[in-house]
């Protein structure tokens, strides 16, 4: 054996594969790994010990596979003399197993001693004596199995391969007392990998008391929910907020469970008030949380800017199906409301694909959802048997057909069969939510209810997300800005020609460009429509154009099939209504003499055309042509009354159709339009300019 004095532990939390193979990677990525922080302080924790005692000098690197390119061949190359380099994947989830897999392989055969851990390891374990098939191909390869949390066996996994008396695998025999562990940390270098540099992350509790039947949390972290001390927070965050981080999201699964949330609160109030350190957070609670006393009220005093609530369904017999019978749906809407009034914005986890849902029941939850409950965000996923849930291991144990493939286990893939609906149901159950949610009439309305900081954390996570969907990719694993490598691909994988690559590459990144201008344009004319939410006039527009957008949602869902009386009669009353709506927008807010008369006009118009509808022989077709005509009256007063709204949407105009004579190769019309372009040009610049400098200004102030 040869002597050790240095011990380089190179910590990698790994990506996933993409469907055609490649890693999922990117120059920037949205959240950083909280397991990565959690090992570097593990791992640090103990060095000087190990300078002292053993006279082994412990350096830590750290790679994050969603923004890192693994160095394999350099790792190998410093694992000689007398110094030995261990390698750690941590925080490996079941979607992220085949990637780490194929890492821990590279590795292995490079004569790197490898370790790897994680959610899917411990949920295996957990429930079932043996390790699974996947897990026992890495043990008889030699590399090193880790089960449960690192707290109490990471030293001494990391003696005994130094001794040279490591084993294969190793159990946590009991979940570690949290309370005074040191603090997850990052350094500011790893961070800046990130869009939100100035963002970290703390778990400052673990486990869940309750009985989720689709939950890993409970088996693998425990019923007994523990927590890190409301001091030991407190420090940490004060230590950190000198470098310059002043935002965090606590990945705890459910903070309104953490026994010391009211300590943090009162500690993080008290930092706000008496030292100007004033930090914003999100969290995760359940929906019971808003009736604890003052919980709501300390955590926006706090600096809780964003609540993520697992709410899953709404469909009561779908909660009662999973064990979720502490979520409550009648109590959905005031829950909601009662972060809302706080100011704190609210973001919902919803999931497809429980027992009773059906395509037409979830399009008819989504309107719910939308319109009734009134969240202001929400994240979509199909409900998977995650390996360490009671719905995996019933499946195992009853020989139920599930997908083979772990790479798919991200709840964004559909792996198993559905009681009521096919596959594709599923999935197209799953994609017209997300279309549905995130259309731009839906985000006009959520952002005119929101007014200063919640406006802005909820317009950029509607950045964030709607960037994500134009891959599409699920915003929990997308970053900005597709990294790939033409050799960094799944094991079995054929490798493509560098010609056919460099040609694909090409054409993702033209396309990604064109529709990210597009979706810079759109998002724009978000903005201009709504970055007034509390002036009036901004809400009367709001008020007016929801109206028709509602009665256009209303027509479109009439289902033509059923008899005619019974859809004559409702679509009769949607137009009644619309009717008595219009009527309510007889007092304007203070504009122009000019502006009232053009409204006036647009009523009238609007009342006249409604009354031809409803007498029309031709009703079908009276309706599809009604639905337009609303969405044009919609587009015209905002246009007329928010006029940076009509010079935006003109000016967008104008370089599709540039474009479209570029392509077409109608180079007359372009060569006459040149003076055009160069105004417009100018025009865009100045309001393209002001969007970006109050959007970087208010990201900056939070």
């Amino acid at each position: 054996m040869r002597p050790i004095n240095h011990v380089n532990i190179v910590l990698i939390k790994p990506s996933k594969y993409d469907d055609e193979g490649f890693v999922i990677r990117y120059f920037r990525g949205v959240l950083p790994s909280n397991t990565l922080a959690c090992m570097n302080s593990l791992t640090l924790k103990f060095a000087d010990n190990w300078l002292a005692e053993k006279n082994i000098h412990v350096s830590v690197e750290i790679f994050d596979d969603i923004v890192d390119d693994i160095p394999y061949r350099k790792i190998a190359r410093m694992n000689s003399g007398n110094r030995m380099v261990i390698v750690a994947l941590v925080g490996v989830q079941s979607n992220q197993f085949v990637r780490a897999s194929d890492i821990a392989k590279k590795l292995n055969a490079l004569n790197v001693i490898t370790i790897i851990g994680g959610f899917h390891i411990s949920g295996v374990l957990a429930l079932f004596d043996a390790p699974s098939p996947e897990i026992q191909e890495l043990i008889d390869l030699g590399i090193i199995v880790v089960a449960g949390e690192a707290e109490q066996i990471w030293e001494s996994i990391l003696s005994d391969i130094v001794e040279n008396r490591a084993k294969t695998l190793y159990r946590a025999s009991s979940y570690p007392d949290i309370s005074n562990e040191i603090i997850p940390y990052m350094d500011k270098k790893y961070l800046k990998k990130f869009a939100l540099p100035s963002m970290a992350t703390i778990d400052c509790s673990r486990g869940c008391p309750f009985n989720c039947s689709f939950c890993t949390i409970i088996n693998v972290q425990g019923h007994t929910v523990r927590c890190r001390s409301a001091q030991t927070i407190l420090d940490s965050i004060q230590r950190n907020f000198k470098v310059g981080i002043d935002e965090y999201f606590f990945t705890d699964d459910n903070f309104s469970r953490n026994p010391a949330w009211r300590g943090i609160f009162d500690g993080l109030i008290h930092l706000r008030e008496s030292e100007d350190i004033k930090i914003a957070f999100m969290m995760q609670v359940d929906t019971a949380s808003a009736r604890i006393p003052h919980f709501v009220e300390k955590a926006a005093q706090a600096g809780c800017s964003q609540v993520f609530i697992g709410m899953e369904s709404i469909n009561p017999r779908n909660l009662e199906a999973v064990g979720k019978k502490h979520n409550k749906v009648e109590h959905y809407a005031a829950f909601i409301k009662a972060w809302n009034d706080a100011g704190v914005a609210t973001h919902v986890g919803y999931i497809i694909g429980f027992p009773f849902d059906t395509l037409e029941s979830v399009r008819e939850n989504i309107n719910r959802l939308k319109n009734e409950i009134k969240v202001d965000q929400a994240s979509f996923f199909i409900l998977t048997p995650l390996p360490g849930s009671k719905d995996h291991y019933d499946m195992v144990m009853n020989g139920i057909h599930m997908e083979a493939d772990l790479n798919k286990f991200d709840s964004f893939h559909v792996t198993t069969d559905h009681p009521l609906m096919s596959k594709e149901d599923v999935y197209k159950a799953y994609e017209e939510a997300w279309e549905s949610f995130y259309d731009i009439e839906h985000l006009k309305n959520i952002l005119m209810k929101s007014i200063g900081t919640k406006y802005w954390n909820i317009f950029r996570n509607i950045m964030w997300y709607k960037n994500s969907l134009l891959e599409p990719r699920h915003p929990m694993v997308a970053g900005f800005i597709r990294k790939k490598h033409r050799t960094d691909i799944r094991s079995g994988t054929k490798r493509m020609g560098v010609f056919k690559f460099h040609l694909m590459r090409f054409r993702e990144l033209a396309g990604g460009l064109r529709k990210r201008i597009g979706f810079f344009f759109e998002i724009q004319e978000l903005w201009w429509l709504t970055r007034k939410p509390d002036d009036p006039k901004f809400k009367f527009v709001a008020d007016f154009t929801a109206a028709l957008s509602e009665a256009k949602t209303k027509l479109s869902s009439i289902d033509f099939t059923q008899s005619c009386d019974k859809w004559r009669n409702e679509a009769t009353g949607v137009i009644t209504s619309l009717k008595k709506r219009i009527g309510e927008f007889n007092t304007m807010p203070a504009v122009k003499e000019s502006t009232k008369r053009r409204f006036n006009e647009v009523l009238d118009d609007l009342n006249v055309h409604l009354e031809k509808v409803h007498i029309s022989d031709q009703y079908t077709r009276g309706i599809v042509w009604l639905t337009s005509y609303l969405n044009s009256r919609s587009r015209l007063v905002e246009e007329f009354m928010l006029k940076n709204v009509a010079r935006r949407r003109k000016i967008t105009s104008f370089w599709f159709l540039t474009w479209d004579r570029i392509r077409h190769g109608n180079i007359i019309r372009f060569t006459l339009s040149i003076p055009k372009i160069i105004v417009s040009m100018f025009r865009d610049f100045f309001m393209s300019l002001r969007f970006i400098l109050n959007l970087f200004n208010r990201t900056i102030r939070h």
